[in-house]
């Protein structure tokens, strides 16, 4: 009985953890803000105030066309605590996070979310065209592990924390606790169970509070012209346009996600340094925005551009020339300031980019077929939820998120039309969503879904390696050789006993070739073998030894007979998570192929 209450009191804590890292994360969310409105008001106005409304556009600044120097000033900021504080903050916040839990452990360091903070906030209020919901689920990460790290808890309730924070902060930030849950599921968690979504959600309902304790409960977008419920489908000519208009903001996906990109192949070819080069970028970025307000009368297209967002949605931005021109400005400013080196969200870009596409859409489908009437600015929310979910890859956050900023539930038909087909489209093209393509460029590849797999209701005994040698401590190269030479192809685990005749450690299959040098076993070094492991039954289930062997945080099972090891001659074979991993793909494919021959 005592192993239970045990565990009971371990969940107990991590909920605990879990309402601190919501708190923690909502307040931070609310710091993260007013560092945007000081810096944007001192850019723009030349005055410290922390009171700055993103829905509103920004006065012309008192600087005139000196304006162009602020994003350059603040690029030299921001890479400077890139190269020298957190290497980890350039770009999408939201990928180091995926990083850390795949690939370190669940630890993102204590200047990660203190430099983000900065960094970002001096990014957005000088002027670059990124979001705030990045960085601030970066640091909501980064909360969650700083706080697991501290407690010393295991590595799985780490990445269950960082998970809470960044859907603690995004809920904090919209106003969208189910969207936050769902962010968290689709895209952070490793692993969807009880014992870590009842923890994300405990800090998401925090957040949430935290969140409309400091700004209201309020949606973020009030779109007077969803209440004529013009987004019902009623018509087959509704129905296709939609689908049609799936497609676009699919290819728009592919080519957002692709062109931050292509821009930052482009600034790493040149000759400089990276000082030079996101001034470069960050000047263009200027120009542009100046150029914007000289020859239309606002800034539209620098920092979070909720205000040109906000005059689509009421109907007050038209032009389908302008939304043309705000479109590919938006996608070109954005790729200038991620690809030349920086440091923000993506998230709100692709808000801006799916409105001004949905308006235009809409316009042209009116002006071509008079009978198939869009209103602009309903068909906008559609192009919002469509470019999240293509570009992210988080579908049903994309859904919740706009459902919850809308409130409206005429909305929700046609935007599932839309979302589904645009997450197809881009995934067709590219498997990568905008998150994980910098992580697998990196050589991080991270799972594009998490499968509950049918073998890991299979026994060990019918996924263990049997191909295992004994050999003791003292024995070198040479006999390692012959073994292996012995087994052909098989490329057995290598038991190296002790002078006791106990096992001391295992060498796995797949670093054989590794095995180089003329010493013996124990001259070795640590990363070629894994001295901890656990011993399960040839009985026991697949579920249960991925679970041991997360809570002992090693790599390799000793398969026996009962699960205990009197001689190492009990050893029937050896279970790796790695061999667990390969299983799993195996099976996926295994249920694709039925699948795929059961067809007609």
């Amino acid at each position: 009985m005592a192993r239970p209450r045990r565990i009971e009191r371990s969940n107990l804590l991590l909920a605990i953890l879990a309402v601190g890292v919501g708190i923690t994360a909502g307040y931070g969310a609310g710091i993260f803000r007013k560092l945007i409105a000081l810096v944007h008001n001192l850019a723009f106005a030349g005055e410290l105030s922390p009171f700055y409304d993103s829905n509103a556009h920004t006065l012309p600044s008192i600087w005139g066309v000196g304006i162009i120097a602020a994003p350059i000033l603040g690029s030299l900021v921001v890479t400077f605590l890139i190269k020298h504080v957190a290497p980890e903050i350039k770009g999408p916040g939201v990928s180091d996070a995926m990083d850390a839990i795949y690939y370190r452990g669940g630890v993102i360091r204590w200047q990660v979310g203190l430099a983000r903070t900065f960094a970002s906030s001096i990014q957005i209020g000088t002027g670059g065209s990124v979001g705030r919901e990045g960085p601030i689920m970066q640091i909501g990460s980064a909360i969650g592990s700083g706080i697991g790290q501290l407690t010393r808890i295991r590595e799985w309730q780490r990445d269950t924390l960082i998970a809470a924070g960044a859907s603690a902060a995004i809920a904090a930030t919209f106003n969208t606790p189910l969207g936050g849950l769902l962010f968290a599921i689709e895209i952070i968690l490793p692993e969807t169970s009880s014992r870590t979504l009842i923890p994300v959600a405990l800090a998401t309902g925090s957040g949430t509070f935290i969140g409309r304790l400091l700004y209201g409960d309020t949606p973020l977008f009030d779109i007077p012209a969803l209440a004529n419920g013009s987004l019902t489908v009623t018509t087959p000519q509704h129905l296709a346009a939609y689908v049609v208009f799936g497609v676009l903001v699919g290819l728009c996906a592919w080519l957002y996600t692709r062109s931050i990109f292509w821009c930052e192949d482009l600034f790493n070819r040149l000759p400089s340094n990276d000082y030079v080069r996101h001034a470069l970028g960050m000047a263009l970025v200027g120009v542009i925005t100046w150029l914007f307000l000289t020859y239309t009368g606002h800034y539209y297209v620098q920092g979070l551009g909720y205000a040109t967002i906000r005059d689509i949605l009421d109907n007050a931005l038209t032009s389908p020339t302008l939304l043309l021109l705000l479109l590919a400005a938006k996608l070109l400013v954005t790729s200038l300031t991620l690809g030349s080196g920086g440091a923000g969200g993506v998230f709100t870009p692709s808000l801006y980019l799916g409105a001004t596409l949905g308006a235009v859409f809409a316009i042209a489908v009116n002006a071509l077929f008079g009978s198939t009437t869009l209103d602009p600015a309903s068909t906008a929310v559609l192009g919002m939820a469509g470019l999240v979910a293509g570009s992210t890859g988080a579908a049903l956050t994309a859904i919740a998120i706009i459902f919850e900023i809308t409130r409206d539930y005429h909305i929700i038909i046609p935007m599932i039309v839309v979302v589904s087909i645009a997450f197809g489209v881009r995934h067709a093209l590219l498997a990568d969503t905008i998150y994980s393509f910098k992580l697998t460029r990196r050589g991080h590849p991270v799972p594009d879904s998490l499968d509950t797999n049918i073998f890991m209701l299979h026994t060990a005994a019918e996924l263990y390696d049997p191909n295992v040698a004994c050999v003791g401590h003292t024995r070198g190269m040479a006999e390692i050789r012959r073994r292996f030479k012995r087994f052909g192809r098989q490329m057995p685990y290598v038991l190296v006993l002790g002078p006791d005749h106990d096992i001391q450690s295992i060498f796995s299959a797949r670093r054989r070739f590794r095995f180089t040098g003329r010493g013996g076993i124990h001259h070795w070094s640590d990363e070629h073998r894994d001295t901890e492991y656990i011993v399960v039954a040839h009985d026991d289930l697949m579920f249960d030894v991925v679970g041991r062997l997360r809570a002992a945080e090693c790599e390799a099972a000793l398969v026996t007979t009962d699960g205990t090891i009197d001689d190492p001659r009990d050893v029937l074979g050896v279970i790796t998570m790695s061999d667990i991993a390969r299983s799993s793909r195996l099976a996926r494919q295994m249920e694709l192929l039925r699948g795929h021959e059961s067809s007609p």
